[in-house]
Protein backbone atom coordinates (compact mmCIF):
# COMPACT_ATOMS: atom_id res chain seq x y z
CA UNK A 1 0.00 0.00 0.00
CA UNK A 2 2.88 2.36 0.78
CA UNK A 3 4.16 1.98 -2.78
CA UNK A 4 0.76 2.92 -4.21
CA UNK A 5 0.52 6.02 -2.00
CA UNK A 6 4.07 7.04 -2.89
CA UNK A 7 3.33 6.72 -6.58
CA UNK A 8 0.18 8.84 -6.41
CA UNK A 9 1.79 11.56 -4.32
CA UNK A 10 4.86 11.60 -6.58
CA UNK A 11 2.58 11.86 -9.61
CA UNK A 12 0.70 14.80 -8.05
CA UNK A 13 3.92 16.63 -7.20
CA UNK A 14 5.20 16.05 -10.73
CA UNK A 15 2.02 17.47 -12.25
CA UNK A 16 2.16 20.46 -9.90
CA UNK A 17 5.79 21.14 -10.80
CA UNK A 18 5.30 20.80 -14.55
CA UNK A 19 1.95 22.54 -14.94
CA UNK A 20 2.11 25.11 -12.15
CA UNK A 21 1.95 28.57 -13.71
CA UNK A 22 0.25 31.92 -13.29
CA UNK A 23 -3.08 31.71 -15.04
CA UNK A 24 -3.58 35.48 -14.79
CA UNK A 25 -1.23 38.41 -15.18
CA UNK A 26 -1.14 40.97 -12.37
CA UNK A 27 -1.74 44.66 -13.08
CA UNK A 28 1.06 46.79 -11.66
CA UNK A 29 0.53 50.04 -9.78
CA UNK A 30 0.22 52.73 -12.51
CA UNK A 31 3.38 54.82 -12.54
CA UNK A 32 1.79 57.65 -14.50
CA UNK A 33 -0.64 58.36 -11.66
CA UNK A 34 1.77 60.84 -10.06
CA UNK A 35 2.72 64.31 -11.30
CA UNK A 36 6.38 65.37 -11.25
CA UNK A 37 5.82 68.10 -8.66
CA UNK A 38 3.13 69.64 -6.50
CA UNK A 39 1.40 72.81 -7.59
CA UNK A 40 2.53 75.92 -5.67
CA UNK A 41 5.84 74.17 -4.89
CA UNK A 42 9.23 74.93 -6.34
CA UNK A 43 10.62 72.28 -8.67
CA UNK A 44 12.84 70.02 -6.58
CA UNK A 45 14.21 66.50 -6.52
CA UNK A 46 14.61 66.54 -2.74
CA UNK A 47 12.78 63.52 -1.35
CA UNK A 48 12.87 64.61 2.31
CA UNK A 49 9.52 65.53 3.78
CA UNK A 50 8.10 66.78 7.07
CA UNK A 51 5.85 63.69 6.93
CA UNK A 52 8.88 61.64 8.02
CA UNK A 53 8.97 63.54 11.32
CA UNK A 54 7.23 61.83 14.24
CA UNK A 55 4.23 63.75 15.49
CA UNK A 56 5.81 64.19 18.93
CA UNK A 57 8.61 66.12 17.25
CA UNK A 58 6.41 67.99 14.79
CA UNK A 59 4.19 69.47 17.50
CA UNK A 60 6.08 71.35 20.18
CA UNK A 61 3.20 72.48 22.42
CA UNK A 62 3.06 70.21 25.48
CA UNK A 63 -0.74 70.53 25.73
CA UNK A 64 -1.20 69.19 22.18
CA UNK A 65 1.24 66.34 22.80
CA UNK A 66 -0.66 65.40 25.96
CA UNK A 67 -4.00 65.43 24.11
CA UNK A 68 -2.68 63.41 21.16
CA UNK A 69 -1.08 60.89 23.52
CA UNK A 70 -4.46 60.37 25.14
CA UNK A 71 -6.21 60.10 21.75
CA UNK A 72 -3.73 57.51 20.40
CA UNK A 73 -4.08 55.43 23.56
CA UNK A 74 -7.81 55.76 24.23
CA UNK A 75 -9.64 56.72 21.04
CA UNK A 76 -12.32 54.09 20.43
CA UNK A 77 -12.06 54.23 16.63
CA UNK A 78 -8.34 53.50 16.84
CA UNK A 79 -8.99 50.58 19.18
CA UNK A 80 -11.54 49.19 16.69
CA UNK A 81 -8.88 49.51 13.97
CA UNK A 82 -6.49 47.54 16.18
CA UNK A 83 -9.05 44.73 16.41
CA UNK A 84 -9.47 44.77 12.63
CA UNK A 85 -5.71 44.31 12.28
CA UNK A 86 -5.86 41.39 14.71
CA UNK A 87 -8.67 39.78 12.69
CA UNK A 88 -6.80 40.29 9.41
CA UNK A 89 -3.69 38.73 10.94
CA UNK A 90 -5.69 35.64 11.94
CA UNK A 91 -7.03 35.36 8.40
CA UNK A 92 -3.54 35.62 6.94
CA UNK A 93 -2.26 32.96 9.36
CA UNK A 94 -5.18 30.76 8.37
CA UNK A 95 -4.38 31.17 4.66
CA UNK A 96 -0.86 29.80 5.21
CA UNK A 97 -2.37 26.37 5.85
CA UNK A 98 -3.93 26.18 2.39
CA UNK A 99 -1.18 23.89 1.05
CA UNK A 100 -1.24 21.60 4.08
CA UNK A 101 -3.29 18.39 3.65
CA UNK A 102 -6.42 18.12 5.76
CA UNK A 103 -6.09 15.14 8.10
CA UNK A 104 -8.92 13.84 10.28
CA UNK A 105 -8.99 11.02 12.80
CA UNK A 106 -12.10 8.85 12.98
CA UNK A 107 -13.55 6.01 15.05
CA UNK A 108 -16.69 4.31 13.72
CA UNK A 109 -18.89 1.51 14.99
CA UNK A 110 -21.98 0.12 13.26
CA UNK A 111 -24.30 -2.87 13.41
CA UNK A 112 -26.44 -4.23 10.57
CA UNK A 113 -29.53 -6.52 10.80
CA UNK A 114 -30.41 -7.66 7.26
CA UNK A 115 -33.68 -9.44 6.44
CA UNK A 116 -33.67 -13.24 6.69
CA UNK A 117 -35.07 -13.36 3.16
CA UNK A 118 -32.39 -11.03 1.74
CA UNK A 119 -29.31 -12.25 -0.03
CA UNK A 120 -27.09 -10.67 2.60
CA UNK A 121 -29.12 -12.18 5.44
CA UNK A 122 -29.02 -15.71 4.02
CA UNK A 123 -25.26 -15.53 3.35
CA UNK A 124 -24.61 -14.03 6.76
CA UNK A 125 -26.49 -16.85 8.53
CA UNK A 126 -24.63 -19.49 6.53
CA UNK A 127 -21.20 -17.82 7.01
CA UNK A 128 -21.13 -17.05 10.71
CA UNK A 129 -24.41 -18.37 12.02
CA UNK A 130 -25.62 -14.92 13.12
CA UNK A 131 -28.47 -12.63 12.09
CA UNK A 132 -26.51 -9.38 12.49
CA UNK A 133 -23.03 -8.17 11.76
CA UNK A 134 -20.97 -5.50 13.56
CA UNK A 135 -18.27 -3.32 11.99
CA UNK A 136 -15.56 -1.41 13.85
CA UNK A 137 -13.15 1.03 12.21
CA UNK A 138 -10.49 3.43 13.45
CA UNK A 139 -8.00 5.38 11.42
CA UNK A 140 -7.15 8.63 9.64
CA UNK A 141 -8.34 10.28 6.45
CA UNK A 142 -6.35 12.71 4.31
CA UNK A 143 -7.48 15.22 1.70
CA UNK A 144 -5.18 17.47 -0.33
CA UNK A 145 -5.65 19.79 -3.30
CA UNK A 146 -2.59 20.42 -5.45
CA UNK A 147 -2.05 24.12 -6.13
CA UNK A 148 -1.63 23.65 -9.88
CA UNK A 149 -3.00 27.02 -10.98
CA UNK A 150 -1.79 29.11 -8.06
CA UNK A 151 -5.21 29.39 -6.40
CA UNK A 152 -3.94 28.76 -2.87
CA UNK A 153 -0.93 30.98 -3.48
CA UNK A 154 -3.24 33.80 -4.54
CA UNK A 155 -5.41 33.22 -1.48
CA UNK A 156 -2.34 33.80 0.69
CA UNK A 157 -1.41 36.91 -1.32
CA UNK A 158 -4.92 38.29 -0.94
CA UNK A 159 -5.00 37.59 2.79
CA UNK A 160 -1.60 39.20 3.26
CA UNK A 161 -2.67 42.29 1.31
CA UNK A 162 -5.80 42.48 3.47
CA UNK A 163 -3.68 42.29 6.61
CA UNK A 164 -1.38 45.07 5.42
CA UNK A 165 -4.38 47.11 4.31
CA UNK A 166 -5.92 46.93 7.78
CA UNK A 167 -2.68 48.37 9.17
CA UNK A 168 -2.79 51.22 6.66
CA UNK A 169 -6.42 51.95 7.56
CA UNK A 170 -5.36 52.32 11.18
CA UNK A 171 -2.47 54.59 10.18
CA UNK A 172 -4.79 56.76 8.08
CA UNK A 173 -7.21 56.99 10.99
CA UNK A 174 -4.41 58.04 13.32
CA UNK A 175 -3.21 60.77 10.94
CA UNK A 176 -6.73 62.20 10.90
CA UNK A 177 -7.06 61.98 14.69
CA UNK A 178 -3.69 63.67 15.23
CA UNK A 179 -4.68 66.45 12.83
CA UNK A 180 -8.16 66.83 14.34
CA UNK A 181 -6.78 67.08 17.89
CA UNK A 182 -4.32 69.78 16.88
CA UNK A 183 -7.00 71.64 14.91
CA UNK A 184 -9.32 71.46 17.92
CA UNK A 185 -6.63 72.77 20.24
CA UNK A 186 -5.77 75.67 17.92
CA UNK A 187 -9.45 76.46 17.58
CA UNK A 188 -9.71 76.49 21.38
CA UNK A 189 -6.85 78.99 21.63
CA UNK A 190 -8.50 81.16 18.97
CA UNK A 191 -11.79 81.16 20.88
CA UNK A 192 -9.90 82.12 24.07
CA UNK A 193 -8.26 85.00 22.22
CA UNK A 194 -11.57 86.14 20.73
CA UNK A 195 -13.19 85.98 24.16
CA UNK A 196 -10.47 88.30 25.53
CA UNK A 197 -11.00 90.63 22.57
CA UNK A 198 -14.77 90.72 23.17
CA UNK A 199 -14.28 91.52 26.87
CA UNK A 200 -11.77 94.24 26.11
CA UNK A 201 -14.09 95.72 23.51
CA UNK A 202 -16.95 95.61 26.01
CA UNK A 203 -14.90 97.65 28.46
CA UNK A 204 -14.03 100.08 25.66
CA UNK A 205 -17.71 100.39 24.70
CA UNK A 206 -18.62 100.97 28.34
CA UNK A 207 -16.08 103.78 28.57
CA UNK A 208 -17.37 105.34 25.36
CA UNK A 209 -20.97 105.13 26.61
CA UNK A 210 -20.02 106.97 29.80
CA UNK A 211 -18.38 109.74 27.78
CA UNK A 212 -21.47 110.04 25.55
CA UNK A 213 -23.70 110.26 28.63
CA UNK A 214 -21.58 113.11 29.99
CA UNK A 215 -21.92 114.90 26.66
CA UNK A 216 -25.66 114.24 26.71
CA UNK A 217 -25.89 115.80 30.15
CA UNK A 218 -24.00 118.77 28.74
CA UNK A 219 -26.46 119.02 25.86
CA UNK A 220 -23.84 118.24 23.21
CA UNK A 221 -25.48 115.02 21.87
CA UNK A 222 -28.97 113.63 21.68
CA UNK A 223 -30.47 110.58 23.38
CA UNK A 224 -29.96 108.73 20.07
CA UNK A 225 -26.22 108.77 20.67
CA UNK A 226 -26.69 107.01 24.02
CA UNK A 227 -29.01 104.39 22.48
CA UNK A 228 -26.61 103.59 19.66
CA UNK A 229 -23.71 103.37 22.08
CA UNK A 230 -25.70 101.03 24.33
CA UNK A 231 -26.59 98.88 21.32
CA UNK A 232 -22.90 98.70 20.38
CA UNK A 233 -22.05 97.64 23.91
CA UNK A 234 -24.75 94.95 23.91
CA UNK A 235 -23.39 93.64 20.62
CA UNK A 236 -19.99 93.09 22.27
CA UNK A 237 -21.65 91.63 25.37
CA UNK A 238 -23.60 89.14 23.23
CA UNK A 239 -20.35 87.77 21.81
CA UNK A 240 -19.14 86.69 25.26
CA UNK A 241 -21.72 83.92 25.98
CA UNK A 242 -21.55 82.82 22.33
CA UNK A 243 -17.79 82.37 22.54
CA UNK A 244 -18.05 80.68 25.94
CA UNK A 245 -20.57 78.27 24.40
CA UNK A 246 -18.24 77.50 21.49
CA UNK A 247 -15.34 76.94 23.90
CA UNK A 248 -17.33 74.35 25.85
CA UNK A 249 -18.43 72.60 22.63
CA UNK A 250 -14.85 72.49 21.35
CA UNK A 251 -13.62 71.06 24.67
CA UNK A 252 -16.32 68.39 24.45
CA UNK A 253 -15.23 67.51 20.90
CA UNK A 254 -11.64 67.11 22.08
CA UNK A 255 -12.88 64.90 24.92
CA UNK A 256 -14.52 62.53 22.43
CA UNK A 257 -11.34 62.38 20.35
CA UNK A 258 -9.26 61.60 23.43
CA UNK A 259 -11.68 58.94 24.68
CA UNK A 260 -12.88 60.76 27.80
CA UNK A 261 -16.11 62.27 29.06
CA UNK A 262 -16.62 66.03 28.48
CA UNK A 263 -14.35 68.18 30.62
CA UNK A 264 -12.26 71.34 30.44
CA UNK A 265 -8.95 71.27 28.60
CA UNK A 266 -5.70 72.69 29.91
CA UNK A 267 -4.19 75.62 27.98
CA UNK A 268 -0.79 76.76 29.19
CA UNK A 269 -0.09 79.02 26.21
CA UNK A 270 -1.91 81.83 24.44
CA UNK A 271 -2.57 82.01 20.71
CA UNK A 272 -0.36 85.05 20.29
CA UNK A 273 2.61 83.18 21.79
CA UNK A 274 2.54 80.41 19.19
CA UNK A 275 4.97 80.61 16.32
CA UNK A 276 3.75 79.70 12.84
CA UNK A 277 6.18 77.27 11.24
CA UNK A 278 7.18 77.64 7.63
CA UNK A 279 7.69 74.07 6.45
CA UNK A 280 9.36 73.77 3.07
CA UNK A 281 10.37 70.08 2.97
CA UNK A 282 7.52 68.37 1.13
CA UNK A 283 9.30 65.77 -0.99
CA UNK A 284 8.02 64.56 -4.37
CA UNK A 285 4.51 63.30 -5.25
CA UNK A 286 5.65 59.74 -6.04
CA UNK A 287 6.70 59.32 -2.38
CA UNK A 288 3.06 59.66 -1.28
CA UNK A 289 2.50 55.95 -1.87
CA UNK A 290 4.94 55.13 0.92
CA UNK A 291 3.95 57.99 3.25
CA UNK A 292 0.19 58.40 2.89
CA UNK A 293 -1.65 55.42 4.41
CA UNK A 294 -4.75 55.91 2.28
CA UNK A 295 -2.71 55.84 -0.95
CA UNK A 296 -0.82 52.78 0.27
CA UNK A 297 -4.13 51.16 1.20
CA UNK A 298 -5.41 51.77 -2.34
CA UNK A 299 -2.26 50.14 -3.72
CA UNK A 300 -2.78 47.12 -1.47
CA UNK A 301 -6.42 46.94 -2.57
CA UNK A 302 -5.14 46.56 -6.14
CA UNK A 303 -2.85 43.71 -5.03
CA UNK A 304 -5.78 42.01 -3.32
CA UNK A 305 -7.86 42.46 -6.49
CA UNK A 306 -5.04 40.88 -8.53
CA UNK A 307 -5.05 37.91 -6.17
CA UNK A 308 -8.83 37.55 -6.45
CA UNK A 309 -8.60 37.49 -10.24
CA UNK A 310 -6.06 34.67 -9.95
CA UNK A 311 -8.33 32.74 -7.59
CA UNK A 312 -11.42 33.03 -9.79
CA UNK A 313 -9.41 32.24 -12.94
CA UNK A 314 -8.03 29.08 -11.29
CA UNK A 315 -11.60 27.97 -10.57
CA UNK A 316 -12.13 27.68 -14.35
CA UNK A 317 -9.47 24.94 -14.64
CA UNK A 318 -9.43 21.34 -13.41
CA UNK A 319 -8.59 20.81 -9.75
CA UNK A 320 -6.40 17.89 -8.68
CA UNK A 321 -7.51 16.37 -5.38
CA UNK A 322 -5.95 13.42 -3.58
CA UNK A 323 -7.71 11.54 -0.81
CA UNK A 324 -6.45 8.70 1.37
CA UNK A 325 -7.84 6.69 4.22
CA UNK A 326 -6.27 4.02 6.40
CA UNK A 327 -6.53 2.33 9.76
CA UNK A 328 -8.01 -0.73 11.44
CA UNK A 329 -11.23 -2.53 10.52
CA UNK A 330 -12.89 -5.65 11.87
CA UNK A 331 -16.40 -7.09 12.32
CA UNK A 332 -15.39 -8.45 15.71
CA UNK A 333 -13.95 -6.36 18.51
CA UNK A 334 -11.68 -9.22 19.55
CA UNK A 335 -9.94 -9.08 16.17
CA UNK A 336 -9.87 -5.29 15.93
CA UNK A 337 -6.21 -5.01 16.84
CA UNK A 338 -5.15 -8.17 15.00
CA UNK A 339 -2.38 -6.59 12.93
CA UNK A 340 -1.74 -6.82 10.02
CA UNK A 341 -4.98 -8.67 9.29
CA UNK A 342 -7.18 -5.73 10.40
CA UNK A 343 -5.25 -3.07 8.46
CA UNK A 344 -7.00 -1.36 5.55
CA UNK A 345 -6.18 1.55 3.26
CA UNK A 346 -7.55 3.41 0.23
CA UNK A 347 -5.94 6.09 -1.94
CA UNK A 348 -7.64 8.06 -4.71
CA UNK A 349 -6.70 10.94 -6.94
CA UNK A 350 -8.71 12.76 -9.55
CA UNK A 351 -9.19 15.88 -11.65
CA UNK A 352 -12.48 17.77 -11.39
CA UNK A 353 -13.58 20.30 -13.99
CA UNK A 354 -16.55 22.69 -13.58
CA UNK A 355 -19.30 21.71 -15.99
CA UNK A 356 -22.84 22.77 -15.22
CA UNK A 357 -21.66 25.64 -12.99
CA UNK A 358 -19.03 26.84 -15.48
CA UNK A 359 -21.13 29.89 -16.36
CA UNK A 360 -21.38 30.91 -12.71
CA UNK A 361 -17.63 30.45 -12.17
CA UNK A 362 -16.82 32.46 -15.30
CA UNK A 363 -19.16 35.22 -14.16
CA UNK A 364 -17.28 35.36 -10.86
CA UNK A 365 -14.05 35.72 -12.83
CA UNK A 366 -15.50 38.56 -14.93
CA UNK A 367 -16.66 40.31 -11.75
CA UNK A 368 -13.16 39.95 -10.27
CA UNK A 369 -11.62 41.50 -13.40
CA UNK A 370 -14.06 44.43 -13.20
CA UNK A 371 -13.29 44.84 -9.48
CA UNK A 372 -9.59 45.00 -10.33
CA UNK A 373 -10.25 47.72 -12.89
CA UNK A 374 -12.15 49.59 -10.18
CA UNK A 375 -9.16 49.19 -7.87
CA UNK A 376 -6.88 50.83 -10.46
CA UNK A 377 -9.27 53.76 -10.78
CA UNK A 378 -9.60 54.00 -6.99
CA UNK A 379 -5.81 54.15 -6.70
CA UNK A 380 -5.62 56.94 -9.27
CA UNK A 381 -8.37 58.81 -7.42
CA UNK A 382 -6.57 58.44 -4.07
CA UNK A 383 -3.44 59.95 -5.66
CA UNK A 384 -5.46 62.83 -7.15
CA UNK A 385 -7.02 63.60 -3.76
CA UNK A 386 -3.67 63.36 -1.96
CA UNK A 387 -1.86 65.62 -4.42
CA UNK A 388 -4.75 68.09 -4.36
CA UNK A 389 -4.74 68.21 -0.55
CA UNK A 390 -1.00 68.93 -0.50
CA UNK A 391 -1.42 71.69 -3.10
CA UNK A 392 -4.33 73.19 -1.14
CA UNK A 393 -2.28 73.23 2.06
CA UNK A 394 0.69 74.82 0.29
CA UNK A 395 -1.34 77.67 -1.14
CA UNK A 396 -3.04 78.23 2.23
CA UNK A 397 0.32 78.47 4.00
CA UNK A 398 1.53 81.03 1.46
CA UNK A 399 -1.59 83.19 1.12
CA UNK A 400 -2.60 83.20 4.79
CA UNK A 401 0.79 84.66 5.63
CA UNK A 402 0.12 87.50 3.19
CA UNK A 403 -3.38 88.02 4.60
CA UNK A 404 -2.00 88.19 8.12
CA UNK A 405 0.48 90.89 7.10
CA UNK A 406 -2.30 93.11 5.72
CA UNK A 407 -4.66 92.41 8.62
CA UNK A 408 -2.03 93.26 11.22
CA UNK A 409 -1.50 96.59 9.51
CA UNK A 410 -5.25 97.15 9.43
CA UNK A 411 -5.61 96.44 13.16
CA UNK A 412 -2.71 98.77 13.93
CA UNK A 413 -4.35 101.51 11.87
CA UNK A 414 -7.74 101.02 13.52
CA UNK A 415 -6.21 101.10 17.01
CA UNK A 416 -4.69 104.45 16.18
CA UNK A 417 -7.97 105.58 14.60
CA UNK A 418 -9.85 104.85 17.84
CA UNK A 419 -7.40 106.91 19.85
CA UNK A 420 -7.78 109.80 17.42
CA UNK A 421 -11.57 109.45 17.25
CA UNK A 422 -11.91 109.46 21.04
CA UNK A 423 -9.64 112.48 21.33
CA UNK A 424 -11.49 114.37 18.60
CA UNK A 425 -14.90 113.40 20.02
CA UNK A 426 -13.97 114.60 23.49
CA UNK A 427 -12.95 117.92 21.98
CA UNK A 428 -16.08 118.18 19.86
CA UNK A 429 -14.26 117.71 16.55
CA UNK A 430 -15.78 114.33 15.66
CA UNK A 431 -19.23 112.75 15.72
CA UNK A 432 -20.04 109.89 18.10
CA UNK A 433 -20.83 107.68 15.08
CA UNK A 434 -17.22 107.91 13.99
CA UNK A 435 -16.13 106.59 17.39
CA UNK A 436 -18.66 103.75 17.34
CA UNK A 437 -17.77 102.81 13.76
CA UNK A 438 -14.05 102.73 14.57
CA UNK A 439 -14.71 100.51 17.60
CA UNK A 440 -16.90 98.11 15.58
CA UNK A 441 -14.28 97.89 12.83
CA UNK A 442 -11.52 97.21 15.35
CA UNK A 443 -13.54 94.45 17.03
CA UNK A 444 -14.20 92.72 13.71
CA UNK A 445 -10.58 93.06 12.56
CA UNK A 446 -9.13 91.75 15.82
CA UNK A 447 -11.50 88.74 15.70
CA UNK A 448 -10.41 88.11 12.09
CA UNK A 449 -6.75 88.40 13.04
CA UNK A 450 -7.16 85.71 15.70
CA UNK A 451 -8.92 83.52 13.14
CA UNK A 452 -6.14 84.06 10.58
CA UNK A 453 -3.56 82.96 13.15
CA UNK A 454 -5.62 79.83 13.82
CA UNK A 455 -5.92 79.15 10.07
CA UNK A 456 -2.14 79.45 9.66
CA UNK A 457 -1.47 76.94 12.41
CA UNK A 458 -4.11 74.61 10.99
CA UNK A 459 -2.71 74.95 7.45
CA UNK A 460 0.66 73.67 8.69
CA UNK A 461 -1.08 70.74 10.34
CA UNK A 462 -3.06 70.08 7.14
CA UNK A 463 0.17 70.08 5.10
CA UNK A 464 1.74 67.64 7.56
CA UNK A 465 -1.30 65.31 7.36
CA UNK A 466 -1.66 65.67 3.57
CA UNK A 467 1.95 64.54 3.11
CA UNK A 468 1.26 61.47 5.27
CA UNK A 469 2.52 62.65 8.65
CA UNK A 470 1.01 61.69 11.98
CA UNK A 471 1.08 57.88 12.07
CA UNK A 472 4.69 57.48 13.18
Amino acid sequence: MKNHITKIVTFAILITTLISCKVSKDIETPKDAFPENFRNASVSSDTTSIADVEWKNFFTEKDIIKLIDSAVARNNDLQIAEKNIEIAQYRFTQSKWGNVPQVNLFVNASTSNPSDNSFTGLNLNQAIGAKHIDDYSAGASLSWEADIWGKIRNQKKGAYAGYLQSEEVKKALQTNIVANVSRGYYNLLMLDAQLDIARQNLRLNDSTTNIIKLKYDAGQVTNLAIQQSEAQKLNSAQLIPLLEQNIAIQENALSVLTGSFPNSKERSVRLSALEVKHNTAIGVPSALVSRRPDVKSAELALKAANANVGITKADLYPALRITAQGGLNSFETSNWFNIPASLFGTVAGGLTQPLLNNKRVRTQYNIAVAEREKAVLAFRQSVLVAVSEVSDALVKVEKLQQQETFLKEKVKTLQQAIKNANLLFQNGLAEYLEVLTAQANLLQSELELADIKRQQLTANTDLYRALGGGWK
